[in-house]
C-alpha cells in the first residue's frame, strides 16, 4: 500500500505528542509526590535551584524536571530571568487537590495501567478477567484523588437536587447506602452535608474500606460507617441508594440492580452515576472517549470479566444500555436526571 507523505507526517506528529505526554506522566507523579508544583505556586517564580532548595530536592534533577515541564506547557519559563512559575490554570490542574480540574490522580491511574499491562495482556489471550483488587495500589489512590473533586463540585450542588424529593428526605433524615464506595469520598461528602441522615458505604475491597474508615475518623463524622460487602448482598433497607462510577465494573449489573430494588423502601430512589457516553461508538470518538475507552480496556472490562456473569458493560456503555440493564433488574422508571461532560446521572425508581 502506498504511504501518503502528508498523512504520515501528521500521524508522526500526533505520535510525538502522545509519547511526550506518556513520558511526562512519570514527571507529573514526581512533581506531585515531592511537592514541586505546590512549592512553585506558593513561592514562585523561582530559579530551578531555588525550587530544589525550598522543596528539599536535588538541584540537578529539578533543573531537568523544570525544563521538561516547561516544554510540556505544564509550567512557565521566563528566559530573561531564568525563572519558572505557574499560571492560575496550571495551578488548578496540578497543585490544588480540591480543584475540579485536578489531574495528578488521573496520572496515577495511568501509571497503574502501565504497571498492570502484563496482567491485562495475558487476559487478552485467555479471556479471563483481572479483578480490581489485583491492580497496582496507585490505582485506588489515584481513583479517589481524581473523582473526589468532581463529586465535591457537583454532588451536593446539582446532582442530588436533580432528583425530586431526595434532598428533602436527606435534610429530614434518611437511611442511605453508597455501594461501591471505594475509599469513601462520595459517602463522606453526603454525610457532611446531611448530618440528620445516616450513611453506609459498601465495597468489596477491604483496603479501600480501611482507608474510608480512617477518613471518616479524621473528619469526625458520626453518621456514617463503612462495611465490606458485594453489590448483590449488601444488607439493610434504604430510602436512597447511590452507585458512583461502579455499575459498569460489576460482573452482574442486572443482579446488582435487582438487589437494590429489594433494598429500597417503596418511595426510595436509586442514583446511578456513570461516565458520560453516547450510545454509538462513533459518538465517543473524542478526547474524553479516548480516556474512558482506554481505562475501560485496562481496568473496567477486566474487572467485570473477573466476576460472575461478566457482562462487561465498559465505561462507554451509553444511556440506552444502562437504562436497559437497570430495567432488567426490575425498575420501571429510569431517566437521565442531569449530565456533565464527564458523567451521566441516572435516576431509577420502582
Amino acid at each position: 500500500m502506498a504511504v501518503d507523505a502528508n498523512k504520515m507526517q501528521a500521524l508522526v506528529g500526533r505520535m510525538l505528542g502522545d509519547v511526550g505526554a506518556a513520558m511526562s506522566g512519570a514527571l507529573v507523579l514526581v512533581g506531585d509526590k515531592l511537592n514541586l508544583y505546590t512549592t512553585l505556586v506558593e513561592s514562585g517564580p523561582l530559579v530551578a535551584d531555588e525550587l530544589a532548595k525550598k522543596s528539599r530536592t536535588a538541584p540537578r534533577y529539578v533543573r531537568e524536571w523544570c525544563a521538561a515541564q516547561a516544554a510540556a506547557g505544564y509550567i512557565e519559563y521566563d528566559a530573561k530571568s531564568d525563572r519558572y512559575s505557574m499560571t492560575p490554570e496550571q495551578a488548578a490542574l496540578f497543585a490544588d487537590p480540591n480543584s475540579p480540574t485536578f489531574f495528578p490522580g488521573m496520572f496515577e491511574i495511568a501509571a497503574a495501567m502501565m504497571r498492570d499491562e502484563p496482567k491485562v495482556s495475558e487476559a487478552f489471550k485467555t479471556g479471563k478477567g483481572v479483578g480490581w483488587h489485583e491492580h497496582d495500589a496507585c490505582l485506588f489512590h489515584g481513583t479517589e484523588r481524581f473523582f473526589r473533586p468532581g463529586y465535591a463540585a457537583n454532588l451536593i450542588s446539582s446532582w442530588l437536587p436533580a432528583l425530586p424529593g431526595v434532598v428533602e428526605k436527606l435534610e429530614r433524615g434518611a437511611e442511605v447506602a453508597d455501594v461501591g464506595c471505594g475509599r469513601g469520598a462520595s459517602t463522606l461528602l453526603m454525610a457532611k452535608a446531611y448530618p440528620k441522615s445516616t450513611f453506609v458505604g459498601f465495597d468489596y475491597h477491604q483496603p479501600s474500606i480501611d482507608h474510608a474508615r480512617q477518613h471518616a475518623q479524621e473528619a469526625g463524622l458520626k453518621n456514617l460507617r463503612f462495611e465490606r460487602s458485594m453489590s448483590k448482598d449488601f444488607p439493610g433497607a434504604y430510602d436512597f441508594v447511590a452507585f458512583f462510577d461502579c455499575l459498569h465494573d460489576m460482573g452482574d449489573p442486572v443482579g446488582a440492580a435487582a438487589h437494590v430494588l429489594k433494598s429500597l423502601r417503596p418511595d426510595g430512589t436509586w442514583m446511578v452515576v456513570e461516565p458520560f457516553a453516547g450510545d454509538k461508538t462513533e459518538d465517543n470518538l473524542n478526547p474524553v472517549g479516548r480516556v474512558f475507552y482506554s481505562a475501560s480496556t485496562m481496568i473496567c472490562v477486566p474487572a467485570s470479566l473477573s466476576q460472575e456473569v461478566g457482562l462487561a458493560l465498559g465505561t462507554q456503555a451509553g444511556e440506552k444500555r444502562l437504562i436497559d440493564v437497570i430495567k432488567k433488574g426490575g425498575f420501571t422508571r429510569v431517566r437521565t436526571a442531569i449530565s456533565t461532560p464527564f458523567n451521566r446521572v441516572l435516576e431509577a425508581r420502582p
